[in-house]
């Protein structure tokens, strides 16, 4: 007399159920790393009750201490132009977002505008909300 187990274990795993938690964890991951700002420098910008949907193609940072930044690089004022020349191009319609610490004097702000204007590159100002 043969006698035969009715129950079976099955050998196959299904891989469905750890795949949507990868996705799941990619996709939250995705999100949260772009509400985190790349540049780690520690600015007072200005405040201003108007802001801009425009997303800027670049930043230029400039510290306190008067040091330039594009993106998170450092760079020296007589350089600037060329690197943003390298980084955008000649086209018309890139925004350019300046981060100027508030108590900067005007005077480096309108230096980095007449780069832009110069290259026809459009200047948003970045501000605190007020």
């Amino acid at each position: 007399m043969a006698i035969q187990s009715r129950n079976k274990v099955s050998v196959s795993f299904s891989m469905s159920g750890m795949t949507d938690i990868v996705f799941l964890l990619l996709i939250f991951f995705m999100i949260t790393s772009t509400l985190i700002h790349p540049t780690a420098l520690k600015l007072l910008l200005p405040q201003s009750k108007h802001q801009t949907s425009a997303k800027p193609f670049t930043s230029i940072s400039i510290t306190e201490n008067l040091e330039y930044f594009v993106e998170d690089q450092p760079v020296r004022l007589e350089d600037l132009e060329g690197i943003l020349k390298q980084r955008i191009g000649e086209n018309p319609e890139t925004y350019v977002a300046l981060h100027m610490d508030r108590r900067i004097a005007v005077e480096h702000l309108v230096e980095v505008m007449n780069i832009c204007k110069n290259n026809n590159y459009k200047m948003i100002l970045a501000t605190n909300p007020k």
